[in-house]
């Protein structure tokens, strides 16, 4: 199902996108508050985009591909909601990991957005979270500016600080944009 902003189509992923996944999440630079380190092989960017487009199947939602409305043919960015364990808690998870060179643009920001407005407005769920590293002061900025509040730490990454979680409400949503 793909969705546009006043700036990006946001569509589900296809088996073409994979040279685009592995481009992006295999650059040092994107990961630089991942634990995990960037993707090392196509393999591993394959095993990922199977399992979005398998989130999709099951669900008819999950992460989208992220491209301009000027360039819609050329991908900037991975991004939106699907399930994902919090340790042992699955929950609905907002994401997302941009190309450098969509950086400092705010389309971060307006992913975030259409992604809330999607899970509230059309999959009609009571809450979205997400994850953040302590340190990852513009992904803080943007689940901030975006309505989420910081509601617990999760302890996900052994011997490293708690990361932060996250949360809105579908209530709190609604009321912040009357």
């Amino acid at each position: 199902m793909q969705k546009t902003t006043s700036r990006l189509v946001l569509r589900p992923p296809v088996f073409d996108d994979l040279d685009s996944l592995f481009a992006i999440y295999g650059d040092p630079a994107t990961n630089r508050f991942n634990p995990s380190g960037p993707l090392s092989s196509i393999e591993q960017a394959q095993w990922l985009l199977n399992g979005w487009m398998a989130h999709w199947k099951a669900h008819g939602y999950g992460q989208w591909v992220i491209c301009t409305r000027e360039s819609p043919d050329d991908v900037i960015g991975f991004g939106g909601i699907d399930t994902r364990k919090y340790l042992d808690v699955e929950r609905l998870n907002l994401g997302y990991r941009f190309g450098t060179q969509a950086w400092g643009k705010g389309f971060a920001t307006e992913l975030s957005q259409a992604a809330l407005d999607y899970a509230f407005a059309e999959l009609h769920v009571p809450e979205v979270f997400a994850v953040v590293r302590p340190h990852h002061q513009a992904s803080i900025r943007v689940l901030e500016k975006v309505g989420m509040l910081r509601i617990d730490t999760l302890d996900d990454v052994p011997g490293q600080a708690a990361s932060l979680v996250y949360r809105l409400r579908r209530e709190d949503a609604a009321g912040s944009r009357e």
